[in-house]
């Protein structure tokens, strides 16, 4: 069977940046299992797995526009500390969930003053280009359920709660 449109497709990856240091890795875990067509995957990779069949291997280079995006500096933000209530220690690294117009965003402290507290809203991997070793473990038709809820439910997948 080949990776196509509405196929559940579980897959081994190591993702490394363009220095060669490892990002992410299922290795050792369950591989990733993702609904194929949904975006469930970033596209640069999503595109790369089209046609494939369970064994087969690939390196797979994407760049930003096709992963992550490029990074977007009107993403920083300058926030008064005040808004950061009931946090004693902040520091550079540190990871808050913030309201905003698109919704939540994850965004990442990058500099902290007594009175200023700069945040990054950025994904972590906006601007690189991504480097990773697949190969793919499974491919299987999706339940009615999993094409009614766009993403992959069970092991490696999405979970209700």
């Amino acid at each position: 069977m080949k990776i196509a449109h509405e196929k559940v497709v579980s897959i081994h990856y190591t993702l490394t940046d363009s220095a060669g240091a490892v990002l992410d890795s299922s290795s050792g875990s369950q591989p990733l299992a993702y609904l194929h067509g949904f975006g469930n995957i970033i596209p640069g990779l999503e595109n790369a797995l089209e046609g494939k069949a369970t064994g087969d291997k690939l390196s797979v280079t994407v760049e930003p526009g096709e992963g992550y995006g490029e990074r977007d500096e009107g993403l920083v933000q300058a926030v008064p500390r005040s808004a950061f209530k009931g946090v004693k220690e902040l520091a550079p690294g540190m990871q808050f969930q913030a309201q905003g117009p698109q919704g939540t965003r994850l965004v990442v402290v990058t500099q902290v003053t007594e009175d200023i507290v700069t945040v990054d809203a950025n994904h972590p991997l906006a601007g690189q280009t991504l480097h990773f070793e697949v190969e793919v473990s499974e491919v299987r038709d999706a339940t009615s359920e999993e094409l009614e809820h766009g993403h992959v439910h069970g092991p490696g997948g999405h979970h209700h709660h």
